[in-house]
């Protein structure tokens, strides 16, 4: 009975030594995210994105779906109507987008340094990509790790993460959204990269001066897939649940975006005419 408890205890240990330290495991896929950003913004892609607004059963009420050419211009993204609710635009549309085009370039071409650093450092430091933000992430939430997956024939880590009680955070974007969330990361085994991303809201989350306000049971959800097995970029993305616009109209609201014809580039897109 002894030999039993004592191989038994060995095993025991030897799968916690075989088991990677969760926080650690998130700092350093921070660190491969952020090294990630920097090959993405050498991608151009095809995004669509559908607006759906549902009833109080759940029922689609209005859709809506606009289909964008994403390039980078002078530095940060620039989004280009094509489609909408997947149909071509007419002649007139085209040739308006593509002065819209057209004017934007020039207008960045001619920005002045700061200005043209203040856009940039904006478009690098956007929602979701927040530097400072995604710093804090390892020490913003308690982890644990749930067990392994395998996600399109990639090994993952699968992570979950609750706010951290007490976790004074030290950016404004990090006070605004972490402490709102419990995350759930599959990271992949061998770069360390984010290979899927869900966020459960547990609590309001508010922005543009509280003029927007998520409730309690929304959901985001983002798949990313490897690209020329050097970058990983967004496949797809979910946002699901309810929010009050202006703290008085209520929404139930359901947002897909897939992306697609991810194409590399070495300067900024010039534009060209289609």
């Amino acid at each position: 009975m002894a030999k039993i408890s004592l191989f038994l205890a060995i095993f025991l240990v030897s799968l916690k030594a075989d088991s990677p330290d969760p926080r650690e495991l998130v700092r350093r896929s921070v660190t491969a995210e952020m090294e990630n950003s920097k090959r993405a913004k050498n991608y151009t892609f095809v995004q669509r994105t559908e607006d759906r607004e549902l009833d109080d059963r759940g029922h689609v009420k209005s859709s809506e779906s606009k289909t964008y050419d994403i390039t980078i211009l002078q530095g940060s993204s620039y989004r280009r109507l094509i489609a909408e609710d997947d149909q071509p635009l007419s002649p007139k549309e085209e040739k308006k987008e593509e002065e819209k085009l057209r004017k934007s370039s020039d207008e960045r071409r001619r920005e002045s340094r700061s200005t043209h650093d203040k856009r940039v450092t904006e478009y690098d430091n956007r929602p979701g990509r927040d530097r400072q933000m995604l710093s804090e992430i390892p020490e913003a939430f308690d982890f644990r790790l749930r067990g392994e997956e395998v996600i399109e024939s990639r090994p993952t880590y699968v992570v979950v993460g609750t706010p951290h009680p007490g976790y004074q955070a030290k950016s404004a974007a990090a006070r605004l959204i972490l402490p709102k969330l419990k995350v759930t990361v599959w990271i992949d085994k061998a770069d360390l990269n984010w290979v899927r991303i869900h966020a459960d809201v547990i609590d309001f989350v508010s922005w543009a001066f509280c003029l927007f306000r998520l409730a309690p049971g929304a959901q985001f959800d983002v798949q990313q897939t490897l690209v020329n097995n050097e970058v990983w970029l967004p496949r797809t993305a979910k946002i699901m649940g309810s929010a009050r616009i202006a703290l008085i109209k209520k929404v139930n609201m359901e947002q897909d975006l897939t992306f697609k014809n991810f194409r590399k580039f070495q300067t900024d897109s010039e534009m060209v005419s289609r």
